[in-house]
């Protein structure tokens, strides 16, 4: 036990819930499946957004928002993508409360609404009756839209950050006017998803493709990025779809081609959601609370002072003003808590909690001698170095810090991609050695099924790098070109 949460190699679960709300991150809602995000975790979602709205912005996308309610009908005409999202539909029948005899309030009978809205799981349907009436022509395409939202889909084990009711996203939306460009769209969203990833969040993904069954519901195609967490489950940390023609096709949206020809749109959708803050927990951290990777940590350096008497802590004080104006410069966040109702051991183990990368502590005797001590949350190790430069040492240490929590998490991943070639093998790793599979699979639906049924795992993806490899799929014994990833996953 430290601080209070369960070690991970007792109750991964149990350690992931104890370290969100301890960390101060989220807390349990009084609607059940919902969380609160709280300011700590919200600012690293605020951070997120920040990174990944540039990057959208920089491969030519605007944000644009569309309604929260989505009407009943509009999911009917499309229908895979009804059958996919049905289960899982928030539905708002009435318009109306009222108060009854007894003067408890009750739904009003007679506000029933003359078609059903649903609280939106996803926006395709009600995006492509706006596009309708925005696209007549070639001229008018392509349409390159973003939207930060929140959506809904009525989850019956919930999990904060990984599997909530209601959680915050962006979907992107784009029409095109072939094929070609739409599926060019695809790919360049997976990179941008897979970039923010490895360069942001320290996360090393496996960039591939979906099966037919794990496809996103009215996708032709479905790409996605894969990460392993420490507990050896795969986490899907981002999708990028094809849709083809088909919500096009759903709801009428033709343009007017260079031939002078009527023709449907093409279409992609693509998002990744606050599920990132839990694959960021679930990668890093350990037993001593959150690991952040400094560039998304919304403190990347915090001071704390050691001091016995107030003339000392005006010239901590004082030396800390001008180090904050030189990091400030170099856009690196820093706290000074000077608060004189905790001890420093007390803000140490708090910071330790919350995942600081750099802490540094500088007492009167460290005034004299003209240094400060840096401890680094990813090692924990400490050093003594020279106030002189030090902000040029803060930067040069988070630096390290970030390559080193991406290098720890790919070596670990790197240690749990196991081959497999017999179907035994594969049900013995998976209780054994969790991680990510590696298996030739006979291409069809009905062995991937028996296999998910069987032992809870699989097909995370189809690796986009892969290596063509005659083999024979380990269930079933048939011939297969190439291997697939598997994995019990969140």
């Amino acid at each position: 036990m430290s601080k209070g949460i369960i070690s991970k190699d007792e109750d991964y679960s149990q350690w992931f819930n104890e370290l969100v709300i301890k960390a101060d991150m989220a807390e349990y809602s009084p609607v059940r499946g919902c969380m609160i995000i709280k300011p700590y975790g919200y600012s690293i979602w605020e951070k997120m957004q920040a990174v990944l709205d540039k990057m959208f912005k920089d491969t030519g996308h605007s944000n644009a928002y569309f309604p929260l309610l989505i009407p009943k009908s509009f999911f009917s005409k499309e229908a895979s993508h009804v059958e996919g999202f049905a289960k899982e539909c928030a539905v708002v029948t009435h318009y109306r409360l009222k108060n009854d005899e007894t003067g408890q309030i009750v739904v009003d009978e007679d506000a029933k609404l003359e078609e059903e809205l649903i609280i939106r799981p996803t926006s395709e349907t009600i995006i492509w009756n706006t596009y309708r009436g925005w696209i007549q022509s070639y001229r008018d395409l392509p349409i390159l839209v973003n939207q930060w939202a929140n959506v809904m889909r009525w989850e019956m084990r919930t999990r904060m950050f990984l599997r909530t009711s209601e959680f915050l996203w962006q979907e992107g939306h784009t029409a095109h006017a072939t094929a070609e460009e739409a599926i060019a769209e695809t790919e360049q969203m997976l990179d941008v998803y897979a970039d923010f990833a490895e360069n942001w969040l320290a996360l090393p993904v496996v960039k591939g493709r979906k099966t037919p069954n794990e496809r996103f519901a009215g996708a032709l195609d479905t790409y996605c990025i894969e990460a392993l967490m420490q507990d050896g489950k795969a986490l899907q940390a981002g999708t990028s779809h094809f849709l083809g023609q088909n919500f096009a096709k759903a709801f009428d949206v033709k343009f007017t081609g260079k031939d002078n020809k009527l023709d449907y749109v093409w279409a992609t959708s693509w998002g990744v959601s606050t599920r990132l803050i839990g694959a960021l927990i679930m990668a890093h951290s350990d037993d001593a609370g959150l690991v952040l990777p400094p560039k998304l940590a919304p403190i990347q350096v915090v001071v704390v002072p050691i001091y016995k008497h107030d003339e000392e802590l005006e010239n901590i004080t004082a030396y800390v003003n001008g180090l904050t104006e030189e990091l400030m410069k170099k856009n690196i966040s820093i706290k000074f808590d000077k608060r004189d109702t905790h001890r420093p051991g007390a803000k140490f183990a708090e910071y330790e909690l919350k995942g600081v990368p750099l802490r540094v502590a500088i007492g009167s005797r460290d005034m004299q001698n003209g240094t400060v001590e840096l401890a680094r949350r990813d090692t924990k190790t400490k050093e003594t170095t020279s106030q002189e430069g030090l902000a040029d040492r803060i930067e040069q240490l988070l630096e390290e810090i970030q390559a080193n929590i991406y290098k720890k998490a790919f070596d670990f991943r790197a240690e749990n991609i196991t081959e497999v070639d017999s179907y035994d093998e594969f049900k013995r790793l998976l209780d054994e050695k969790p991680g990510f599979l590696s298996a030739h699979w006979d291409g069809t639906p009905e062995t991937e099924q028996k296999i998910k049924d069987e032992t809870k795992a699989t097909i995370r993806c189809i690796p986009l790098n892969n290596q063509q490899e005659a083999g024979h799929c380990m269930l079933t014994g048939k011939p297969s070109t190439q291997r697939v990833l598997f994995a019990r996953a969140y």
